[in-house]
């Protein structure tokens, strides 16, 4: 690329850095002010699925309703939506927006994995020891001791982990929307309308159905809908642009905000052993960053 392209390009993975690093601050608001569980989900993915349609239309695009894309809508709204934002919204009102943002940013450790696992990628000493420092960060921040500011946060944590196993699950062996004939925002969008029916049930079921109402709760989720959807699109254009090699150097960012926007809006600190931990996590994350160019795992759905 030229220089100004190269500086365009670094610019906007600062800024998409920056705003999926809001995340977790912004869910912390939410429920700070009264909204939960599937409650949480069921406005998000409303609104997301009218964004992201928008965003479709203004592209010239339709959703197709054809059964091999529904079957992609619904595999990608339950691995790479619905489960991870599930775990995320339980866990939250727990765990310090900081540890959430570093335990989502693990998506590429647990991606590694199970790429092993499934013989799609082969075994090098520096990913292994990437592996190794990711579980090692883990266990630092849930062992008896560690770092967390109260033990009691420990079955949390460990229910946060779902949410970067289910996206690299979603990556990993579901991400083959392109077989389809699918745009990605296409995608995403089929996947969160699936998602606005199932979130209305479990949050009537929940009793979380809390209505919208003019204020900082409501206004916080608005702007994660807004951003996070912004955000997304954006990078679909980078990856076009740059690559997913390096595209995926995002998640990086995304972890260094995360603890930003929690310490600057929160108000979060943090221990010398979380931050150890967190130190373990992010050299974890950059010895399985991907070597090459990324390859999809088709599935046969």
């Amino acid at each position: 690329m030229r220089p100004r392209e190269r500086a365009l390009a670094f610019l906007a993975l600062i800024l998409f850095g920056a705003g999926w690093g809001l995340s977790a601050p912004l869910l912390k608001i939410v429920i700070g002010e009264g909204y939960r569980g599937f409650g949480i989900l069921f406005w998000q993915h409303l609104a997301g699925a009218a964004i992201i349609f928008a965003l479709l239309r203004l592209r010239g695009l339709n959703l197709p309703l054809r059964p091999r894309a529904l079957r992609i809508y619904a595999a990608i709204a339950a691995f790479g939506v619905f489960v991870p934002a599930s775990a995320t919204v339980h866990a939250a009102p727990h765990l310090p927006a900081g540890v959430l943002s570093v335990i989502i940013s693990m998506t590429p450790v647990m991606a590694f994995a199970i790429a092993l696992a499934l013989g799609r990628d082969r075994p090098s000493v520096p990913r292994l020891a990437g592996l190794a420092l990711g579980v090692g960060g883990i266990a630092l921040m849930a062992l008896p001791g560690s770092g967390l500011p109260d033990a009691a946060m420990l079955p949390f944590v460990l229910l946060a982990i779902l949410t970067p196993l289910s996206y690299a699950v979603e990556s990993s062996v579901v991400g083959g929307y392109a077989s389809a004939g699918l745009d990605p925002v296409q995608a995403v969008c089929g996947a969160y309308a699936l998602c606005v029916p199932v979130g209305l049930a479990l949050a009537l079921a929940e009793g979380s159905l809390a209505p919208p109402a003019a204020g900082v709760g409501f206004g916080a989720m608005l702007l994660a809908v807004f951003v996070n959807s912004l955000v997304y699109a954006g990078y679909v254009w980078l990856v076009g642009r740059t690559g997913a090699v390096f595209a995926s150097q995002v998640a990086y960012l995304v972890t260094a905000f995360g603890l930003i926007w929690s310490m600057g809006l929160l108000g979060e600190r943090y221990g010398a052993a979380l931050w150890v931990a967190f130190a373990v996590l992010f050299a974890g994350m950059a010895l399985v960053q991907p070597r090459g160019p990324a390859r999809s795992a088709k599935a046969d759905l």
